[in-house]
């Protein structure tokens, strides 16, 4: 019983102390970039991640330009926003003070306005 007792206090701190999407969803997103033609070059804010298809993982909090490139077609652009889940507002207020403020300073609060993005790349005229 006071085993029980001791873990179930432990648990109770691990959660008052940390803010709820802190704990179930971080403070990063995945995002999956393809492109028709795959192969195009990825960059996000002007940094090379890589070739489509790819999953990256980006911070919530943040914004981002999108590039997709590929030789003998016209680079497209994507923007991606953020925005607040309500939902971790509501569970953090119920939860007290301390998890606001964790998920608030960790940007935990964010989720990205899009998941999934398929750039659609058009020939370049000769």
């Amino acid at each position: 019983m006071k085993k029980t007792f001791i873990v179930l206090m432990l648990i109770s701190l691990m959660f008052y102390f940390s803010g709820c999407a802190a704990i179930f969803k971080g403070s990063n997103s995945k995002l999956n970039l393809s492109s028709d033609p795959e192969g195009a070059k990825v960059y996000v804010n002007g940094n090379y991640y890589g070739t489509t298809p790819i999953r990256i993982l980006l911070k919530s909090n943040q914004t981002y330009t999108i590039e997709f490139k590929k030789e003998g077609y016209k680079t497209v652009t994507r923007n991606i926003t953020n925005h607040v889940g309500a939902g971790w507002v509501i569970l953090d207020v119920l939860g007290g003070l301390v998890p606001v403020i964790i998920d608030a300073a960790t940007g935990s609060w964010y989720e990205l306005d899009q998941k999934n993005i398929n750039a659609l790349l058009e020939k370049q005229q000769p």
